[in-house]
């Protein structure tokens, strides 16, 4: 087996056959065809004389063949790579060279020095030509697969139709893979059982793990358009991790557009994002785009999950100019960085610093004057901004309004607020902060219209939970445990939140805050919720770990049990956007707002954090704390 494979390898490298050589063969191919459709349907020359015609007949074949050979270049193509498209050229340079063939004969035939050829003679003569022609390259291609590639995996496909087929036709066609395709796998009842690509098609149900060891196979391939399929089908997912089977897909942020070819080197292991349910959510951006193409934008949190990823989905749609604003210098540095390498074209202005310096914002504003802000910038973890509430007024409070302050004075001419669904209902400090600088941008806005406040600002709020991978979020920290043994930590066996993919949420804030006319809190339609402690269990499996221990702590400082439902028909109204409705909220007084704010803002100077929560409540009555310190405030009340 080891010369053969070396043999194959000597004789179908790259380059080893130059296109001359197809061209000899195909010749040879001609030639031996013809001779074989004579024979067929007449004697067998036994002398000179009754061989030459023939000989000259074969000739004139031949250089009909050549022409159509030449007309399709039926050559020029690599043997081991053929495909259909290539074997369809030589069906068409074989029929114009039957033709060639019959108007040759036509006129020639009653010449003594060739034979006259029947029309029998000449279709068997091109069928003949077609079969070996066909025959050879499908050889040659299955013996570069089958024998070259050094497979060493048996796999299943989940998937019979384009996306399977295509990822099949790029394993067997790639002299890197490592895979060898044992079978493929449908959820269509009637192509169970059937051939595929010389395979049999196995059903997916609870009889998959026991098919898949009993061939001997540990690795499941899924096709691009068969991920709902897998998502909804959370238990056989589970049996076959729990089994040991090992689970491949294309890569969630790369939409399979059915056309474009899938690479094996796409392929990766199939990780807790890629099973969350949830529907595509379909944004059209063309709006959007039109608005900020060759204006200026400015971004604060440009460094944070949530920020960067707008950085990369504003900068597609061409703005003139990105005012990147925060205070992590590393992150910010590697946001400068992708901007000079991704797009150099855009001037892209890089700045570290704290949003609420009003020194520092308003010489940025003064300079740059931006026509869209989107603010991404707050702190964002419970437990920390539940000890330090202080910092949760002058980071998230303060420095909303100062940014907010600052679009007014200069002239900006939409201002999009990047909230959370924590601010629903409030439990915790940092959900209340963000309930106030909600407050504080829809009274601002309606202060504008209102004339009160003199400018033309229009101010957006977006709310949703939380975000797939991003920073500090339970993801990566279970991950992270994983990878260390465990345990793994989860809060309350019944504890549920929602979830959202960080590119999916960047488009539907684009959206919304180019599409509102100021003063909506629009509410994103987050979808399932998801049980933490399933999610740990699923990313414990998919591991391939076995004894990684789950620990439940206890619910954190200001922790919900169950997030709100953003999406309730009774509080939201719809939009646009399906998945975007509009929450309707109690509206303030700018100036009532204003002053209570400028007094929480007071109240930091102390470091009182009971007074400074206190205040918080007195603003937002509906916050009342869970599992934290301040209760007690509530119990007075």
């Amino acid at each position: 087996m080891k010369l053969f494979k070396d043999l194959a390898k000597r004789y179908f490298s790259r380059g080893a056959l130059p296109y001359w050589c197809i061209l000899l063969l195909d010749c040879l191919f001609v030639v031996l065809a013809g001779l074989s459709a004579y024979i067929i349907h007449h004697d067998v020359p036994d002398s000179w004389e009754a061989l030459e015609p023939l000989v000259w007949t074969l000739g004139t074949g031949l250089i009909c063949f050549l022409i159509g050979f030449r007309l399709y270049h039926t050559y020029s193509g690599v043997i081991r790579f053929s495909s259909f498209s290539d074997l369809l050229r030589i069906g068409s340079a074989v029929i114009i060279s039957v033709i060639l063939l019959f108007l040759v004969q036509g006129l020639l035939a009653p010449r003594s020095w060739l034979v006259a050829l029947s029309v029998a003679d000449i279709v068997v003569w091109g069928l003949l030509v077609i079969a070996v022609m066909w025959t050879v390259r499908v050889l040659v291609k299955t013996v570069y697969e089958e024998s070259l590639r050094q497979a060493s995996e048996s796999i299943f496909i989940l998937g019979v139709k384009a996306g399977g087929v295509a990822l099949a036709k790029s394993i067997r066609s790639s002299q890197d893979s490592p895979f060898r395709i044992a079978g493929f796998v449908t959820d269509d009842p009637s192509m169970e059982h059937k051939l595929l690509m010389g395979v049999e098609v196995y059903p997916f149900d609870g009889s998959l793990l026991e098919v898949m060891k009993k061939r001997k196979v540990n690795t499941l391939v899924v096709s691009p358009l068969m991920m709902n399929v897998l998502r909804g089908n959370e238990g056989l997912v589970d049996s076959l991790a729990g089994g040991g089977i090992k689970i491949l897909v294309v890569p969630k942020a790369r939409e399979w557009d059915g056309k474009s070819d899938l690479s094996v080197s796409d392929l990766h292991p199939v990780n807790v994002e890629d099973l969350l349910p949830r529907e595509k959510i379909e944004v059209d951006m063309k709006a959007a785009s039109e608005l900020l193409k060759g204006h200026t934008v400015m971004i604060t949190g440009a460094a944070g999950s949530i920020g960067s990823e707008m950085v990369r989905q504003i900068a597609e749609y061409g703005p003139a100019h990105l005012v990147l604003v925060d205070q992590a210098e590393t992150p910010m540095h590697d946001i400068r960085l992708m901007m000079s390498n991704r797009w150099p074209s855009i001037k892209a202005e890089t700045v570290v610093a704290d949003i609420a310096d009003a020194k520092v914002m308003e010489r940025l504003f003064e300079k740059h004057r931006p026509e869209y802000v989107f603010h991404a910038a707050a702190y964002k973890h419970v437990p920390m901004m539940e000890d330090n509430p202080y910092e949760a007024i002058i980071n998230n409070v303060q420095g909303t309004r100062v940014i907010a302050d600052l679009a007014v004075k200069y002239g900006t001419r939409k201002f999009v607020m990047v909230s959370t669904d924590k601010a629903v209902n409030p439990t915790n400090v940092m959900g209340a902060s963000k309930r106030i600088c909600e407050i504080y941008v829809q009274s601002l806005d309606k202060a504008v219209k209102d004339e009160k406040v003199k400018g033309v600002t229009q101010f957006v709020t977006t709310r949703f939970g939380n975000v797939l991978g991003s920073n500090g979020s339970v993801i990566p920290i279970f991950q992270e445990q994983i990878r260390k043994g465990g345990p793994v930590t989860v809060t309350h066996k019944d504890i549920i939140r929602f979830f959202m993919l960080i590119p999916e949420a960047c488009r539907l804030v684009i959206e919304a805050g180019t599409m509102g006319n100021g003063g909506e809190i629009y509410v994103f339609d987050m979808g399932k919720p998801v049980r933490i402690a399933d999610l740990a269990k699923r990313m414990i499996l998919l591991s391939g770990a076995r004894d990684i221990e789950i620990k439940y702590t206890g619910l954190r400082d200001g922790e919900k049990l169950y997030e709100e439902v953003l999406n309730d028909k009774e509080i939201t109204v719809p939009t646009f956007h399906p998945k975007i409705k509009i929450a309707k909220v109690r509206e303030y007084d700018y100036k009532e707002v204003a002053g209570d704010i400028t007094a929480m803002v007071t109240l930091c100077d102390t470091g009182d954090d009971m007074a400074i929560v206190a205040a918080m409540k007195a603003m937002v009555p509906e916050f009342r704390s869970q599992h934290s310190k301040y209760e007690a405030i509530d119990k007075k009340e």
